[in-house]
């Protein structure tokens, strides 16, 4: 069911933690509730959203405000919460409960709806989960006759929930569903190579989910692709909306150099192999300068000649110091693409890219050794390269 109730009617927006909380030992459970409750308080003052209280409860968070409707979305996008209710708050009192259940179902419920109640209780009090579900159901049809009303426990238009925690009850008829995950911030910060296709930014979401924060790092190529730097800008920008609190910018190092040398001096088999273990070597500048601990990448492998397996072997060679990463490396185009859909970078890629991932290669692969890559790289003078790489750096805020 929809938001179709009115911004006055709830008072409250029940805040679920993800599970992966819950199950944290006690201290780390605390610190990762910590973060959550700073996370959630940075999107409440960055969209001027006015509350009176934000309370902690086990597995739970309650927001007092009066802007619930327009709260809870935006809540839904903080990783770490599951999900989220407007609700409308009051005692554990039965006769409460009652009162309360019946003006929200006036607001809610339909003429000709079914219907269901649902209680959940934390504490101990005079009556059973069952009698509120049955003295609710029993107002409710009572005091809405005349709109006909049906009792519906297996498939209902309209679910009733009832939270009862101690002192204090919570009736709501919406879910929204979270992003769930781990906070934003549990976990250190790394660095994430962006372009403008589709897999990279849904790698650095699935990072984020993971509790990281995310230092975007782009290898603009102006001489062979322009668009692309303003693809992976689009790109962060959606991206930073899932990371309200955190810093918003994007390190751009400039490669087309680099490129013209590799096409100059080296086999045209190995470009992408010798670009990408540049890449890696200047990423791991930045994140030890940074203090990240780890490069994350949208690779994954399939038949595609620069995603073989071995060919990500060849790359991951050149990071000495810190591990690559590739959260998409289990999922395949479609699944990436639903991901793309949902973090809202898809319609940003360019479609010649997903069209071309839908092929598959008509000659069988060539195994590139290390041997070959090695050689190639000894044409060139990696350092300075490098060097260079890192003199370009700049840095763009959104």
């Amino acid at each position: 069911m929809g938001f179709n109730q009115p911004q006055q009617l709830f008072d409250t927006v029940i805040i679920r933690l993800g599970g992966e909380i819950g199950i944290k030992a006690a201290w780390t459970r605390k610190l990762y509730e910590r973060r959550l409750i700073s996370n959630v308080k940075a999107v409440l003052k960055h969209y001027a959203i006015l509350y009176e209280s934000l309370n902690r409860r086990f597995g739970r968070l309650y927001l007092k405000t009066s802007q619930t409707q327009s709260t809870a979305p935006k809540l839904a996008k903080v990783f770490g919460i599951s999900s989220v209710s407007p609700a409308l708050e009051t005692t554990s009192k039965l006769s409460d409960i009652l009162d309360k259940s019946v003006q929200t179902a006036g607001s809610t419920f339909k003429k000709g709806s079914s219907f269901a109640v649902r209680c959940r209780r934390v504490g101990r009090h005079a009556y059973t989960s069952q009698d509120v579900c049955r003295e609710v159901g029993r107002q409710l049809l009572n005091a809405y006759s005349e709109r006909k009303l049906r009792v519906n426990l297996k498939n209902p238009d309209v679910t009733l929930s009832i939270e009862v925690r101690e002192e204090k009850a919570y009736i709501f008829t919406d879910v929204i569903k979270g992003v769930g995950g781990l906070p934003l911030g549990a976990q250190p910060k790394v660095v994430c190579l962006l372009n403008g296709d589709i897999s990279s930014p849904v790698a650095c979401w699935m990072v984020m989910k993971r509790g990281c924060p995310i230092l975007p790092l782009h290898f603009e190529e102006t001489s062979f692709n322009k668009e692309s730097t303003n693809r992976a800008l689009k790109a962060a920008k959606t991206l930073f909306e899932w990371t309200i609190g955190f810093p918003t910018k994007v390190y751009i190092v400039s490669h087309s150099s680099n490129l013209a040398q590799i096409e100059q001096n080296c086999p045209k088999k190995l470009k992408h192999v010798l670009s990408k273990r540049i890449m890696y070597r200047v990423a791991e500048l930045v994140a030890e300068t940074e203090h990240a601990e780890g490069i994350v990448t949208g690779d994954s492998f399939n038949e595609q000649a620069e995603k073989a397996l071995h060919v990500l072997s060849l790359q991951d060679e050149a990071a000495k110091h810190f591990p690559v990463h590739r959260p998409l490396i289990g999922l395949d185009a479609t699944e990436i693409d639903d991901l793309a859909r949902k973090i809202g970078t898809f319609e940003n890629s360019p479609m010649q890219r997903i069209k071309k991932r839908k092929t598959t290669p008509k000659k069988s692969l060539k195994i590139i050794k290390l041997k070959e890559v090695e050689e190639a790289e000894a044409r060139l003078n990696i350092d300075e390269m490098v060097e260079a790489s890192l003199k370009s750096l700049r840095i763009k805020y959104l």
